[in-house]
């Protein structure tokens, strides 16, 4: 229906009578009526019952007329929204993060961001799945980028991008030519793992708990960069996603080989936002900035 006619049942159902609408309306009276004559014979029902005294909303233009009014009212809202995007000119952001997603992701992000909106500004942090999640519940974080297989009944999943487990190793290991590999496959190289995989608080001990399976660990890091440089240096091999090596597998100096283990296959990494709070303008493009770099981007393969 036209914005036109949704402003006119409004005005006439607010004022009785089609004339004072048109008056208010700066319109003539046979325009105001000949437009939802129009929309009446489309329908095949009256939504007026016109009188020498006045209008009266019929019942099925009552339903009409929510409908225009909850209309009106979302397109003025959106009208503000995009008034707030063009004018924008200052704010902040609180972004909490996977480590891995500084290196394959954020980097873009910051400088399409920044380039974009150079008055916002930005704190980034890097923390464990579980506490991203529990920081964007509580309102300290106003967008996590983390896993989100599972996921706090208070947040909310704005995006998301496949990011299955899979080996990251030198491409001269003896495993690299495989297409995939079992756990058990691994379980006589050391490894490199996540620091919480010290307490088996990890992800990859939670996930593969069932399983009758030693995993020797070598080096336990919550820094990235720690676990990159022990994987080239050919002392350990790393379970962890594509996304914190695609620049060493794009030069050919690491390779991804998937994990056969179906939990750690459907992995996902997502823009966690809080539930029970609106998108404000600064917070909707810097979403809609990393969603973009979410489809550029193959962790898949």
């Amino acid at each position: 229906m036209h914005t036109v006619f949704l402003r006119y049942l409004d005005e006439v159902a607010r004022q009785g009578s089609i004339r004072k609408a048109a008056n208010l309306l700066n319109v003539s009276s046979t325009s105001v009526n000949r437009k939802i004559i129009n929309i009446e014979e489309m329908l095949g029902i009256r939504l007026l019952d016109r009188s020498p005294e006045g209008v009266e909303i019929t019942p099925a233009g009552k339903l009409v007329l929510e409908h225009c009014r909850k209309t009106l009212y979302d397109f003025d809202r959106i009208k503000a929204m995009i008034d707030d995007i063009r004018d924008l000119r200052t704010g902040h952001l609180n972004i909490q993060t996977l480590d891995s997603v500084t290196f394959g992701i954020l980097p873009h992000v910051l400088a399409e961001y920044g380039e974009r909106y150079p008055g916002i500004s930005l704190s980034v942090t890097t923390d464990q799945p579980e506490s991203i999640v529990n920081s964007v519940v509580s309102g300290d974080t106003d967008i996590g980028i983390s896993f989100s297989n599972y996921v706090h009944p208070d947040v909310r999943v704005f995006a998301e991008k496949a990011a299955p487990f899979g080996v990251i190793l030198r491409p001269d290991h003896p495993l690299a030519e495989r297409n995939s590999v079992t756990v058990d496959d691994i379980e006589g190289y050391p490894l490199v793992r996540t620091i919480d995989a010290r307490a088996g608080h990890s992800l990859l001990d939670q996930e593969m708990a069932s399983l009758s399976v030693h995993l020797s660990t070598h080096i336990f890091t919550n820094a990235l960069v720690i676990a990159k440089q022990a994987i080239l240096s050919k002392q350990v091999v790393g379970i962890y996603t594509k996304m914190g090596f695609m620049d060493e597998i794009a030069r050919g100096e690491l390779k991804f080989v998937k994990l056969s283990h179906k939990a750690l296959s459907e992995y996902k990494i997502g823009l966690i936002i809080s539930g029970t709070t609106a998108i404000d303008p600064v917070k909707h493009l810097f979403l809609s900035v990393v969603e973009r770099q979410f489809k550029r981007l193959n962790f898949d393969t």
